[in-house]
């Protein structure tokens, strides 16, 4: 087992190295605070492993995803999202008996509590859809005391996994409808879990090749290694929380702009580009002015310092669901434009700046018919699987603890508290 030496004054201290199956290494720093007495500092878990993971590797200087050793690339152009779901829960490609089975259960749950629909009813028609999300996620945990228990059984576990699948897709769908004063669309077991979404969400026929694309858009989201909801989720969920409490954990981290929200920015964006109607260039040149206030939305990432494998194949989708519902969108050509711009920009290219996954999501949702407010819940459809896969991971591996992140004090010492 290799070591490395941490020197601090005239001690020394022994740190394991430990190397990942696609060969990443870390120090091993359990024992550090223990045998020392320091402890490191790490804004924004930068450099920080918080956990050994068999689920998602990453690749941010190649461009690559894996899921449980898959690349996405074969998991979009092959799979389905429900079967992605399988692979990360249970680390294998379901058998078609095993898929069956599963999908049979997520179609079971297709429907929600009376009282929770009572809840959903009595917000405002404008409240945000992330807000109701979070909301109606935490209170499914009042209808279902029996899963939270404090060490739910491996049966109970499963179970609860397959309920989530199925009722976070019905809840959406539900919410949607009263925020649009439209009466509720029933689940409908026969369909396929996107073909049944879309059906609830418009109350309209489906075509095959949208429900594909929004399937791979699903899948594209599934999961994505250590992120900030991925990781609060681990947080809540190490405290044993209960399933429900602990993914609601994970959709009030994704709501924020800086995660879930930027394909919503994306959009922005692209209108204000509109609006004004500036050259893609002109842009540009502005969001390279340090003075201006334009961003570059949908470019870039903080893993990925190479082009988002994931935005390759959400193009390619975004142009079927176009080319099908035979929508001709300003916003989509800007977005090409922009795109091809950036990709010349010596400015752009030697900050390895490139599309991700949000440059076009949002184009895809739009031309569906879902409102902009809704986008970020859509991004938590697709990645509830990871959370639940993440979640279950955790919860199973040797020597689990509570998470607790150590600090460095900088505030005030001695103070005396003054006489009256």
């Amino acid at each position: 087992m290799s070591t490395a030496k941490l020197t601090v004054g005239d001690k020394s201290y022994d740190l394991t190295l430990v190397e990942g199956t696609e060969g990443e290494k870390a120090l091993d720093i359990t024992k550090l605070r223990q045998d020392s007495g320091l402890v490191t500092l790490d804004s924004g878990y930068m450099d920080t492993g918080a956990c050994t993971s068999a689920i998602t590797f990453l690749d941010g200087e190649r461009g690559i995803l894996k899921y449980r050793g898959y690349p996405i690339e074969e998991l979009a152009e092959h799979s389905t999202f429900t079967e992605v779901s399988y692979l990360l829960i249970y680390g294998k490609l379901p058998s078609q008996q095993e898929l069956k089975a599963f999908e049979a259960k997520i179609a079971s749950y297709d429907d929600i509590p009376e009282g929770l629909k009572n809840i959903i009813n009595a917000f405002p028609k404008n409240a945000h859809p992330m807000a109701v999300l979070s909301a109606s996620m935490v209170s499914l945990s009042t209808f279902y005391p029996e899963m939270c228990a404090q060490d739910l059984t491996k049966e109970q576990r499963d179970e609860v996994m397959v309920q989530l699948m199925g009722q976070l897709k019905v809840m959406t769908a539900y919410a949607h409808r009263h925020a649009m004063g439209l009466p509720p669309v029933k689940s409908d077991k026969s369909k396929d879990y996107s073909t049944d979404f879309l059906h609830m969400m418009t109350g309209k026929p489906v075509d095959k090749e949208v429900a594909r694309a929004l399937d791979v858009l699903l899948i594209l989201h599934a999961d994505h290694e250590q992120n900030c909801s991925t990781s609060t989720v681990r947080m809540v969920g190490s405290s044993k929380a209960n399933p429900f409490a602990t993914i609601s954990g994970g959709v009030n981290a994704l709501w924020g702009p800086l995660h879930g929200g930027a394909n919503q920015a994306v959009l922005e964006m692209l209108a204000d580009i509109k609006k004004e109607g500036i050259s893609y260039q002109q842009f540009l040149e502005q969001v390279k002015d340090k003075k201006s206030a334009s961003r570059l939305m949908g470019f870039g990432h903080r893993v990925y310092k190479n082009f988002d494998p994931r935005a390759k194949i959400i193009k390619k989708a975004t142009d079927t669901v176009l080319n099908k519902l035979g929508v001709k969108d300003d916003l989509l050509d800007i977005a090409k434009g922009l795109e091809e711009t950036a990709l010349k920009d010596a400015y752009f290219v030697e900050r390895k700046l490139y599309p991700n996954v949000d440059f076009y999501s949002g184009i895809i949702y739009r031309a569906l018919g879902i409102p902009t407010e809704m986008f970020t819940v859509m991004f938590a459809l697709g990645r509830l699987p990871g959370w639940m896969a993440q979640w279950k991971e955790m919860l199973e591996a040797p020597g689990f603890k509570i998470a607790r992140p150590r600090q460095i004090y900088t505030g005030d010492v001695n103070k005396t508290y003054p006489k009256k």
